[in-house]
């Protein structure tokens, strides 16, 4: 007799087979604002594959300067290991009230400055403390990929403001302030940009600055590629340019100026009282930043600045020598970035520029980040990032410019 059958004769029930459901973690529903990234996706993929060149990284490829990293040893030597103070090393907020009072003529205090893990938590603090339902943030098409995914996941809306290659990416204010309305909270500016590299000049950073001030809207300004600007051009932070710190928060790290990506120390300068409740949030996510990167941060800022005058003049040589090949390369129209490492060639307007990406690593291995990444009117177009020697350059469109050549567009 099946034993079901003796079970049941016992007056007892057979035990029931339980299945059990497999289920998702149960994610806030914001999760669903942050896109794949476009770059981890290529980069993910090249790292399976061999002789692979790439344009797609966005960190610098020299070395630190000697006297920094000297720095760093030098206090884990010292035992500096331990928790700084919450809004930073004492002697880095120093340093930096100096060097930025000085350089933008703003006398600025050590509380107008919250030092943070990268300009990446800077901004996350600046964005997240502030965008919520009901709140308008104009943002540039194309921009760096954190700002829009950040807003969202806070409940803000984004307002892309489109840049165009036939203007080489810069920013037109007059399209910015039509842009404005009775829900615009803020702006986000990029300049040096990323991924385009523009720098704007003085004129739109003013027009820009004087009707935020009018109109009460917030300014975040991102300027991490502050110093690698080419040309001579002057550089126009909004530090130098706006009346006051009561709506701008100025975001910046030691990552690109100083080749230390990796150290992970950024900042937000804006006013006392924005600081005071921004150290409040910091202490709720990373607490406080890397303490021996913090006294390298003091050594790069009150130390020889050759090594960045020299890094300068490396990246507008390998700039030059971009805009060179890729005005040699058939379908790619360019242009001339004016800062930062990267430029922002266009396909044909019909061209998936994701599905280009990704054929073009397969096919000649040389990894670029596609548009889409960007933006929502950049799918024609690529990052190419000269965050590598004339050689390694020239190297790629050897394989590249042939490539492209065949392409049956």
């Amino acid at each position: 007799m099946a034993d079901a059958e003796k079970l049941n004769q016992a007056g007892k029930s057979a035990p029931r087979k339980v299945k059990y459901r497999k289920t998702k973690a149960r994610w806030h529903p914001a999760m669903q604002a942050i896109p794949i990234p476009g770059i981890r996706r290529m980069v993910n993929m090249a790292a399976s594959m061999k002789d692979v060149i790439h344009l797609s990284i966005g960190q610098p490829d020299l070395p630190t300067p000697k006297h920094i990293i000297d720095a760093y040893v030098d206090a884990l030597h010292a035992g500096q290991t331990g928790y700084t103070m919450d809004a930073g090393l004492p002697e880095l907020l120093v340093a930096l009230r100096d060097y930025y009072s000085k350089r933008y003529d703003r006398k600025l205090t050590r509380d107008n400055i919250l030092i943070t893990s990268g300009a990446t938590e800077a901004m996350y603090l600046a964005l997240s403390a502030t965008a919520a339902p009901g709140r308008q943030f104009i943002v540039t098409d194309p921009s760096f990929l954190i700002y829009a995914p950040l807003i969202r996941m806070n409940g803000g809306e984004v307002k892309f403001i489109p840049t165009r290659i036939e203007n080489n990416h810069q920013l037109d204010p007059d399209e910015v302030i039509r842009a404005m309305g009775s829900r615009t909270f803020a702006v986000v500016l990029n300049s040096p940009n990323n991924p385009t590299g523009a720098v704007y000049p003085r004129s739109t950073i003013e027009t820009i600055l004087e009707e935020c001030a009018f109109r009460g809207i917030q300014v975040f300004s991102d300027e991490v590629y502050d110093h690698l600007i080419f040309d001579d051009q002057e550089y126009a932070s909004v530090l130098k340019c706006s009346v006051d710190l009561d709506n701008i928060m100025c975001i910046s790290s030691f990552s690109k100026t100083y080749s230390m990506a990796g150290l992970r120390v950024g900042w937000v300068i804006s006013s006392q009282a924005t600081i005071k409740s921004l150290r409040r949030y910091h202490m709720f996510t990373t607490s406080v930043a890397n303490t021996p990167s913090q006294f390298a941060g003091v050594a790069a800022l009150t130390g020889d600045q050759q090594p960045t005058r020299d890094m300068v003049k490396i990246y507008q040589e390998r700039r030059d020598k971009i805009v060179e090949l890729v005005n040699q390369t058939p379908h790619l129209t360019g242009y001339q970035p004016g800062g930062a490492f990267f430029t922002f060639p266009e396909l044909p307007p019909h061209v998936d520029g994701n599905d280009l990406a990704l054929r073009m690593l397969k096919e000649t291995g040389v990894c670029v980040v596609p548009g889409d990444a960007f933006g929502e009117t950049t799918t024609n177009a690529m990052r190419l990032s000269f965050a590598a020697p004339c050689e390694k350059l020239e190297e790629a469109f050897d394989r590249i410019i042939p490539w492209m050549a065949k392409q049956n567009f």
